[in-house]
């Protein structure tokens, strides 16, 4: 075990884009970094990437799989002694028509989406029920308050959506353990996932005419896991896209 003083924060889909990005903000704020990511390749290359092998284990498998969630939890204990925080950050966001969905690509959203989310969730709160404090954060989707009629996404939106209701009946679930349950629901952000001769049109997606800078998304989550009055919110990071038809 490694200077257990210090915070511990477990990220799934911490490799690459916002993950990663969380993996380092964290870091740089002298916490204990535990990242899940689905192989010990992708991993390797965040670590060399974050550069801090003394307050950073990496963590392979597929969190759609109970025992890789409770992996994650196990060895963060094992090598930091507690956990503080839990960002669940691993998602597949597919766009298409809602008809042309195949059962496969159903399959795959709802064990990254939806399962990880529960497995990660129920593994950490075993924990930090007993600790008695600590924040959960899940990563939704600013499309899942708001859908847009340009972004066909109806399976997303359904799981995204319902993470959301269940933030807040987490929340109220476990705040007389104190612990805090929120989202943030990025809006586009500007990741490898999308391709630079996208950008032009992805930022009218949004008021504010741009798409999100990385940062803007873990300032949110900074944010709430600091915040030890505020539970419960599903807070928008996308430009004005959720307030409505504009």
């Amino acid at each position: 075990m490694q200077d257990s003083t210090s915070s511990t924060v477990v990220i799934t889909g911490a490799s690459s884009g916002i993950g990663l990005a969380l993996a380092q903000a964290y870091l740089e704020r002298g916490f204990n970094v535990v990242a899940g990511a689905r192989t010990d390749e992708r991993l390797a290359a965040a670590a060399k990437q974050l550069g801090n092998p003394a307050r950073f284990l990496g963590v392979a498998g597929d969190i759609g799989q109970r025992e890789t969630a409770q992996q994650l939890i196990d060895r963060a204990v094992q090598r930091f002694g507690h956990v503080d925080v839990l960002i669940n950050n691993a998602g597949i966001f597919n766009a298409k028509p809602f008809i042309e969905y195949t059962e496969e690509e159903l399959d795959q959203m709802v064990a990254m989406n939806l399962k990880g989310f529960v497995y990660a969730s129920q593994a950490a709160a075993k924990h930090i029920v007993a600790r008695r404090q600590g924040h959960i954060v899940n990563i939704t989707a600013s499309i899942a308050l708001q859908p847009n009629q340009q972004v066909p996404a109806a399976l997303p939106v359904l799981i995204k959506s319902g993470i959301n209701a269940a933030t807040r009946a987490l929340a109220l679930e476990l705040a007389p353990h104190n612990i805090k349950v929120n989202a943030v629901a990025p809006g586009i952000v500007d990741t490898p996932m999308h391709a630079p001769e996208t950008h032009g049109f992805l930022a009218g997606l949004a008021p504010a005419g741009r798409i999100a800078k990385v940062r803007e998304i873990t300032d949110a989550v900074l944010y709430l896991t600091s915040a030890d009055f505020t539970t419960g919110v599903v807070l928008p990071v996308d430009g004005g896209a959720s307030t409505g038809k504009w």
